[in-house]
């Protein structure tokens, strides 16, 4: 970011242009009215658009924290997933260690259909469960609805400004 030092100019960073808020006494001077002291229309127009270039300038700095956060959460979850991936190669050879165990006691043909039938049951189970889990996923009622009256209420507002406009004057209600 580089110092911005008169009002008309803006500074740009990475995200986009941020207006300059001045910050010291000289900067106030500028905007005034020859005489130093700034007229009430002046100090209100200034205000105003202070007040949204500081309301921009904090929503870019939440976007980029947000951004830095997400970036370090994906960097921080690949090494989750290969953990996951190798955690589940290594299950084939547990598998197969299972069922030459087990050949121990039993012919090799019985201990291998052992170990494929609870591969499959607990694949079953899983199954269910999950099915389960994703039947009951319904769509964000109270949202729909919140939306639906904001529309509604903007509808309601836009309908009374153009009854005004057509009559001439203020609606009363």
């Amino acid at each position: 970011m580089t110092l911005v030092t008169r009002h008309e100019e803006q500074f740009n960073d990475a995200s986009g242009a941020v207006d300059y808020l001045p910050l010291t006494d000289d900067d106030k001077a500028l905007a005034g009215n020859g005489a130093g002291e700034p007229s009430i229309g002046t100090l209100v127009r200034d205000t105003s658009t202070r007040m949204s270039a500081l309301v921009r300038a904090e929503i870019e700095l939440a976007k980029s924290e947000v951004i830095g956060e997400v970036k370090k959460g994906v960097k921080g979850s690949v090494y989750f997933i290969i953990a996951l991936v190798v955690a589940l190669y290594s299950s084939f050879f547990f598998f197969f260690f299972l069922g030459e165990l087990l050949s121990v006691w039993l012919w090799r043909w019985a201990a291998f259909l052992i170990v494929f039938g609870l591969m499959l049951a607990v694949a079953v189970v899983s199954g269910l469960l999950g099915w389960r889990k994703v039947r009951k996923i319904h769509a964000p009622e109270e949202t729909i609805e919140s939306v639906k009256k904001t529309s509604a209420v903007f509808a309601r507002k836009k309908s009374d400004e153009e009854a005004d406009a057509h009559q001439g004057g203020p609606s009363r209600g």
